[in-house]
């Protein structure tokens, strides 16, 4: 008994446990507080790649068309294709914009006959996630006064007479690093941007290369990945 009490006493007066002590007592903090940082850094990156996405394809839909020095150019469903599939080339892979997100491109004109009433004249969409326009849907406009037009209340773009501005819209599911305990609220991240056409271009419809043999259209009632779309 003596023995134990010494044992005990020795125990309560040595000190050369303290520092592991403190360091297992506080390694649990300093590894969440770590680990926050990084969810952190990665959801900011995230963001950005999302943002500059939207920036491209809006960008690269502004520019597509059939060069012609005799008629308005002609866009076609295979270049709204490439554009999708360029978006997924640039896509980092743990990132994966069409397995976790949609992307909506629209095209904002202005209604035949008049001088400013805006519509959505058409629509494609990718991607697997279940996800529609904010802003409205393909047909938007057309009566009724049309619509005040693409964007945030109060920041909308629109389009002038005889020109179209190319709007995009991605939303898209974070995937977090650690799990749900450390990452943000929500794991939505959503990005738009859009860019006037660059050229005279023909606003009627959407054409098919071949018609024979049409290209898949990349419609918005459909959730899918981009392969339909294929380099050339």
């Amino acid at each position: 008994m003596i023995a134990f009490r010494h044992t005990l006493h020795r125990l309560a007066r040595s000190e050369s446990g303290v520092a592991m002590t403190e360091f297992a007592l506080a390694f649990p903090f300093m590894l969440g507080v770590g680990l926050l940082g990084l969810e952190t850094a990665n959801r900011t990156l995230v963001e950005m790649h999302i943002e500059q996405l939207a920036i491209q394809i809006a960008d690269n839909a502004s520019r597509i068309g059939e060069d012609s020095v005799l008629e308005d150019r002609k866009i076609y469903e295979s270049e709204i294709n490439d554009l999708f599939y360029g978006a997924h080339l640039q896509s980092t892979a743990s990132v994966d914009i069409y397995s976790h997100g949609r992307v909506i491109l629209s095209s904002l004109q202005v209604v035949d006959g008049t001088t400013s009433q805006q519509y959505i004249a058409w629509q494609r969409c990718m991607g697997m996630k279940a996800a529609t326009s904010s802003y409205g849907v393909e047909g938007d406009g057309l009566s009724g006064g049309g619509i005040v037009g693409m964007g945030p209340p109060g920041l909308e773009v629109i389009a002038f007479e005889d020109d179209a501005v190319m709007f995009v819209e991605i939303s898209y599911d974070y995937q977090p690093i650690v799990g749900d305990p450390l990452s943000f609220g929500s794991h939505e991240v959503t990005a738009i941007a859009s860019f006037t056409v660059r050229a005279d271009r023909d606003l009627t419809q959407i054409y098919q290369v071949d018609p024979s043999d049409p290209a898949p259209v990349a419609r918005c009632d459909t959730y899918q990945q981009s392969g339909l779309a294929s380099p050339n």
